[in-house]
């Protein structure tokens, strides 16, 4: 019978050989549209960038010119200068609203006196020399002059490069740029001072006696200027006293320059204020101003500010685009030749107009200077007037030696220009990381506005690699050339063989994008590891009566699985015949938890699958995420240095290493049903490597399955991430980073009252609300209790089920609900201390949240208000008793909860739901049909509704990935009370529910629930069941004879039940298909269709006598052996010792061994010798080695094994030296010994079999204590669940009091306002859509009012928190795709010793198993 078995798995693979492979090209890859938008919008921001810096300098040389003693545009100096100072104010206005905001919603600690003092002192200098450089000195000059003396800024920032004490020989040619800069900003300074002594001397120009003066002070202004930027050159100054005040200054940043901008405002305003006094003007005729003038003035100081501004914050952007050069550097450098050019073209065509105006033919230059360089010309008046003052200053300069003066002019901007560009040339050669911190790549926190371009080059850090290391070593910043270790943590229960395929696609892609190989070089490593809860199963033995252990049918679901995603992801490497080659490397370990597969990926990365025993280690998703974060960041990560330490080694270097690694260490918590991409991951880890105080970051959740209470929960999601996260991102910390994908730092996990207060036991009610019904919302509150962020990073997309039945979504927000409200209340009654440990809280976000957790506790009255108001619309019925009408369903609906069985809760539930839906229906249209009988919708609710109609729509728009999501939109409106009324009831009524509610395993239950079970209906109704069963009182007297019987001494309920399921698994069909030990899942099955697990092998009684096994507890122990269980296994831990002998191992390694078969041996070993030698000059030892080894094989397995049997262990030793003998042969007459290495590294791949491994001794201790100590299975007695029932029903009682009386206090006070009439209503006048004001008037509720207005007001505050929060995905979005490596498969130059794997030759596990009649 077996052999026809073979024949007929032999025969169904020549006509079955087709897979269903996951789809593995869908990773993500930047295509050549992306490059060449990315290349669009680099040149749009730098186009962008030098507009805005040119109509910038533009307007401020013209507000200087017009500020000129000799302009004609505006006589009136005082009002000019005016406008001036003021533009050199509003920079300071800018950091000073920037500091606050900071101060307000994150800490800053205050800065020492020291670093005041010098900060205050060196921007008072600053300050001062730009307003007597722009306000005293620049009017005097002409406006090429003034363009030119603004790049001599850097010829300090050049000095400090030139003496920079960190050059080494290898450096010292860095000095060449910024000592040629100094030598032309002096010569530039020469050529100034010369061309205004020759238009002194051979010109005369009157007015300019005080020229000198002048001309020192445009110098020494200048030098005080470029005292800006002392702290980026200072920095390579070895000094320990710098060092301290950096460190003081980096810690107070925000505090310090919001008060040096104080300073800076006030200093400019003395200033400005003492210099037309002094300059023989009154500061009382600016009241004589014209209103033209004033217009001018007004126009150029706008353009000038909102100009610099733009600027600046495109600089930004280009900078976190990872664009230096493109989208930087060279607009920037460009701002002024292009202002320099204009201004002369501008003077040109001036010069042209006059000359074919005046007829003259010989006209000159001097000519023109002379006698029409006031003439007003042609264009626009206020262009003609403007541009007649910077043709007169210009005339005024080159006067009558144009040749010489103009050759001097065009002289000193080059070398100004040459010099600047030379000072700054580091800029150039600038590669930062993605999304790099604004304050990591400037210096200042906002722009100068007289040097727009010079301060935006000169801002930016420039760092030796000496001194960065010194300056920051002792600081909290993470160096990013250290290594990153990532692992990949999901928990796993009883998902189905599509949701597991998902995730091991998942995981696939990842080590297709991060090859193991590339590890050194990328700094980053990832690990897998998948923790299975309740994985294994008891079976008993139909002849022996006796118990043993074995991997359940979910368990199986995902080694073969395993296989499957396998297959599909090594398809491209192989042939039509070869679809079945697959991974051959796997270890196999029994462990104190239950069991470990271990297996390695195709790029070489490794997943772990940790089997959980729930009788041996407690189980569920809390204590999976404790057992991961124990082994991970405590046994792997802490101990060794600790090992380190005892062998005495410095214990300050281990500490430093650790820290290093801890903050380097991070962990991905999964769900086993998530899907995602490698950049998912990658713009996470982004986050926490470029801002060292996050401890946590989630991406964009989209849930996926089909449905109406899917599309619900997709346009429910889409808002939460849209507004809610995006708003709490930019105000404060999320508050929650799901435990289905998110990002945690080591270091934050590892850190006080955070880790070792999750491994905490719930004993009271409320810890079970709070602890176990949303484990991943109370991690996230401990970490910002603790003081680290939580962010959110719109652009990580990742997809897991949603639950698409009605029950099972009412159970899950059971859970959320309660859990949601725990922890933020947590959180705010402790918001003051996290407030002082945290940065990113403020106590302005402790009040934003105060806000929306109200108006979420008003949730219900305020759907009743809404309902209400439909009511009396539609049926035209009195306010007052539409709003008793409206409640009493809800008040009905109370008492149900309250008094009957969740069950039919969830069934009157998903009545009223549908009910509540047309209602919904009608309230809408009722708006809509208000707003046409009004004739206006300058109503509240009209307004209410439009206006959140533009704000959705605008927000799908800026989300054009998911626009259509508006779609689920109407179906989220119309179930808006089954969501925030009906659903909030059924949570809180059910507090003391603390049971999962989705993925439990009902199969005891379920067998208890149908003893005695008369009738058993199911109704399924769109998206949610109805259950209808009627069970009579007294069991069945046959199955009661049956249980005493079997054990007549057993007393206890649940006692008899187990002894009854007992008989009936020991009396189910058996035929000889179903006694393999580890059987095929039938097509069923396959299909997410579970049906019951396999029986036991069909092995012989002494075969199972001679293994050892771990063996569980037998029915007829009493309750004290019971209790007793968990010391037992230690002293039964021998048992598990012989590694190769346990029970559940061998199907799994049967599995494993499929591989050495003969047929397969011979489809794998041609396939690992292609891929070792795929060089194509290797092409012909290739083939002949294929050839010669493929005979050897034949020739030794024959006649000696079936094409389905699996080689012993010596006869593959013994093949394996044949074909090495056979190899080596060949390679020698080809005269290609170095191959060697590579064909016997192909040929063990071939032959290698799964290791069944032992578990080292100390990890063996490790798992023993920490079970004992965290991770003990709970056996809580009787006496004390019905303890902690009581407690549970105690506190659902106290939260649903308040939580109803506060609604109902709402709805009450709504119901009298309206009641006393309008004798206290609020009256807004009527508005038709014209604009006209109609006589009547609205009557609406103050109360009513104040609350829509406080829900818009939050609404438009989540937008613009959106709008920024949009712009800054798009730059981290852009920066990712344009710097990310894209990985192909190794060459063999990469190689080493690794080549193709390869698996076991499995049939598909989505094949048809028999013919289909048709």
């Amino acid at each position: 019978m077996k052999d026809t078995r073979k024949k007929r798995e032999e025969l169904r693979k020549t006509w079955d050989p087709f897979l269903l492979v996951p789809f593995t090209d869908q990773e993500e890859k930047t295509g050549k549209l992306f490059v060449f938008l990315y290349y669009v919008i680099i040149f749009i921001i730098g186009l962008l960038m030098l507009a805005f810096g040119f109509f910038s300098k533009s307007a401020l040389m013209m507000l200087i010119s017009v500020s000129s003693p000799d302009a004609t545009t505006i006589s009136n100096r005082p009002f000019s200068l005016l406008f001036l100072g003021c533009s050199l104010i509003v920079p300071n206005v800018l950091v000073f609203l920037k500091m606050l905001w900071k101060i307000t919603f994150t800490d800053s600690s205050l800065p020492s006196k020291e670093v005041l003092f010098l900060v205050c002192g060196i921007e008072l200098l600053v300050a001062f020399g730009t307003t007597v450089l722009t306000v005293v000195a620049m009017p005097h000059f002409d406006i090429i002059t003034n363009i030119m003396i603004l790049n001599s800024v850097c010829i300090l920032p050049a000095v400090t490069q030139v003496i920079n004490p960190t050059m080494d020989k290898m450096t010292k040619w860095l000095m060449l740029p910024p000592l040629l800069s100094i030598f032309l900003v002096l010569v530039g300074f020469v050529l100034f001072f010369v061309g205004y002594q020759m238009q002194r001397t051979t010109y005369g120009v009157v007015g300019n006696k005080d020229i000198y003066l002048y001309i020192g002070l445009a110098i020494g202004s200048t030098l005080l200027v470029s005292l800006n930027w002392w702290e980026n050159f200072t920095s390579m100054i070895k000094s320990k006293r710098l060092d301290r005040i950096r460190l003081d200054l980096e810690a107070s940043r925000n505090m310090t320059y919001l008060i040096s901008s104080v300073v800076r405002i006030v200093v400019t305003g003395i200033v400005v204020g003492a210099y037309v006094p002094l300059s023989g003007q009154s500061w009382s005729s600016i009241r004589n101003v014209s209103s033209d003038k004033i217009t001018i003035v007004l126009s150029l100081f706008a353009i000038q500010v909102i100009s610099s501004a733009l600027c600046h914050w495109f600089g930004v952007i280009a900078c976190k685009m990872h664009a230096f050069r493109r989208g930087f550097a060279l607009p920037m450098i460009f701002i002024t030749p292009a202002v320099f050019v204009a201004f002369l073209f501008m003077f040109g065509m001036r010069y042209k107009t006059a000359k074919d105006a005046s007829g003259v033919g010989n006209f000159s230059l001097t000519l023109y200077c002379r006698d029409f360089d006031s003439t007003l010309g042609n264009g626009v008046e206020v262009a003609k007037q403007l541009f007649r003052d910077v043709s007169h200053g210009l005339c005024n300069r080159v006067g009558g030696q144009n040749d010489v003066h103009m050759a001097l002019l065009v002289g000193e901007f080059v070398t100004m220009w040459l010099g600047l560009f030379l000072s700054t040339l580091y800029v150039w050669m600038m590669n930062t990381d993605r999304i790099e911190r604004t304050t990591q790549l400037y210096l200042k926190p906002m722009y100068e506005a007289a040097f727009i371009d010079q301060c935006s080059l000169l801002n930016i850090r420039f760092y030796s690699r000496e001194q960065e290391y010194r300056f920051k070593k002792n600081s909290e910043k993470k160096v990013d050339d250290e290594p990153l270790m990532i692992y990949l943590c999901a928990t796993m229960w009883h998902e189905t063989c599509d949701e597991m395929i998902k995730m091991f696609t998942s995981l696939f892609r990842l080590d297709q994008h991060r090859p193991k190989h590339r590890a050194k070089k990328d700094n980053f490593c990832f690990e897998s590891h998948i923790f299975f809860d309740d994985a294994f199963i008891e079976k008993v033995n139909k002849q022996t009566g006796k118990k043993k252990l074995y991997v359940n049918e979910f368990a199986e679901f995902l080694v073969e699985v395993f296989e499957e995603v396998y297959k599909g992801f090594c398809k491209d490497n192989s042939s039509f015949k070869d679809q079945n080659t697959q991974n051959g490397e796997h270890k196999i370990m029994p462990t104190p938890y239950g069991g470990r597969l271990c297996y390695v990926l195709p790029h070489g990365n490794c997943l772990y699958v940790h089997f959980k025993n729930k009788q041996r280690i407690r189980h569920k998703k809390r204590w999976s995420q404790v057992m991961y974060l124990y082994y991970l960041l405590g046994w792997k990560l802490t101990r060794k240095y600790f090992t380190s330490l005892e062998k005495g080694e410095s214990q300050k270097n281990l500490e430093r290493r650790l820290k290093k690694e801890k903050h380097n260490t991070y962990i991905l918590a999964l769900d086993g049903d998530v899907d995602f991409q490698p950049s998912s991951i990658m713009l996470l880890i982004d986050r926490l490597k470029k801002y060292p105080k996050v401890g946590a970051a989630c991406g964009r959740i989209h849930p996926t399955g089909f449905g109406p209470m899917v599309w619900y929960q997709k346009f429910e999601y889409a808002v939460c991430h849209w507004l809610q996260k995006t708003a709490e991102h930019v105000f404060g910390c999320v508050l929650c980073s799901p435990g289905c994908f998110s990002l945690f730092r080591g270091a934050a996990l590892m850190d006080d009252n955070v880790m070792k207060k999750y491994a905490t036991k719930a004993t009271e009610a409320a810890q079970y609300v709070q602890y176990d019904q949303g484990e991943d919302r109370w991690l996230c509150t401990l970490l910002l209790q603790q003081g680290w962020r939580v962010e959110y990073n719109a652009a990580s997309d990742a997809y897991t089920n949603a639950p698409q039945e009605f029950n099972e979504f009412y159970n899950q927000r059971r859970r959320w609900g309660p859990s949601t409200l725990a922890n933020t209340l947590d959180l705010l009654h402790s918001g003051a201390e996290t407030a002082k440990k945290n940065s990113s809280i403020s106590s302005l976000y402790i009040f934003y949240q105060i806000f929306t957790v109200g108006s979420s506790i008003l949730g219900p009255a305020s759907v009743c208000l809404m309902i209400a108001g439909a009511f009396s619309f539609v049926f035209n019925w009195d306010a007052n008793f539409a709003i008793l009408l409206s409640v009493l369903p809800p008040a009905v609906y109370i008492i149900i909860c309250y008094t009957t069985k969740p069950a039919f809760q969830l069934a009157v539930a998903a009545i009223l739901s549908v009910l509540y839906a047309f209602l919904m229906t009608a309230t809408f249209l009722s708006i809509i049909g208000q707003m046409v009988e009004e004739n206006t919708f300058i109503t509240p609710s009209g307004l209410f509704l439009v206006s959140a109609s533009i704000l959705y729509v605008t927000t799908a728009i800026l989300h054009p990935q998911e626009f259509g999501l508006l779609i689920y939109g109407l179906m989220y409106l119309i179930c808006i009370p089954s969501g925030y009324l009906l659903l909030s009831i059924y949570s809180l009524v059910n507090l003391h529910i603390v049971s999962w509610g989705t993925r439990e395993s009902t199969s005891e239950v379920a067998k208890e629930k149908t003893m005695g079970v008369v009738c058993n209906k199911n109704c399924t109704m769109c998206c949610w069941d109805i259950k209808i069963e009627v069970n009579q009182e007294t069991k069945n007297v046959v199955l009661q004879q049956i249980q005493q019987t079997i054990q007549p001494k057993n007393k206890n309920k649940q006692q008899n039940l187990n002894n009854l399921q007992e008989i009936q698994l020991q009396t189910l069909p058996q035929d000889e298909n179903e006694a393999a030990p580890f059987k095929r899942p039938s097509a069923s099955r396959l299909s997410g269709q579970h049906g019951p697990s396999p029986p036991p092998s069909d092995k012989s009684d002494d075969q199972y006598e001679n293994e050892k096994h771990i063996r569980f507890k037998d029915l007829d122990e009493d309750k004290d052996e019971d209790q007793d269980q968990n010391q037992n296994w230690d002293q039964n831990e021998d048992q598990t010792e012989d590694l190769s002998e346990n029970v559940w191992i061998k199907p799994i390694k049967d599995e494993f061994l499929k591989k050495l078969t003969y047929a397969n041996l011979k489809r794998n070993l041609a396939e690992q010798i292609k891929y070792a030698l795929r060089d194509k000059k290797h092409e012909d030892v290739c083939e002949e080695l294929v050839l010669m080894l493929t005979d050897t094989l034949n020739q030794e397995l024959y006649d000696t094994v079936g094409p389905e049997d699996i080689l012993p262990d010596s006869l593959v030793e013994e093949l394996k030296e044949s074909l090495n003998d056979c190899a080596r042969r060949i390679l020698v007459m080809n005269q290609v010994e170095t191959l060697q290495k590579r064909v016997r590294r192909a040929i063990e791949k071939t032959l290698m079999a799964p290791q069944v491994e032992k578990l080292p001794d100390e990890e063996h201790d490790f798992w023993v204590k920490l079970i004992e100590r965290y991770l003990e299975p709970l056996s809580e007695d009787k006496a004390h669940k019905e303890e902690v029932k009581r407690e549970l029903k105690s506190l659902r009682n106290k939260a649903t009091f308040l939580y109803f009386i506060v609604n109902i206090l709402w709805v009450v006070a709504t119901f009298f306002l309206q009641a006393i009439g309008e004798a206290i209503s609020i009256k807004i006048p009527k508005v038709y859509p014209n604009g006209t004001v109609a006589d009547e008037y609205l009557n609406v509720e103050p109360i009513g009012l104040m609350f829509l207005l406080t829900f818009a007001v939050l609404l438009i505050v989540q937008f613009f928190a959106m709008l920024y929060h949009r712009v800054y995905t798009l730059i981290h979005m852009v920066s990712y795709r344009s710097t990310e490596k894209e990985y192909k498969t190794k060459d063999s130059d990469d190689e080493d010793e690794d080549g193709l794997t390869i698996v076991n030759n499995l049939p598909s596990m989505f094949s048809i198993e028999d013919d289909i009649p048709m």
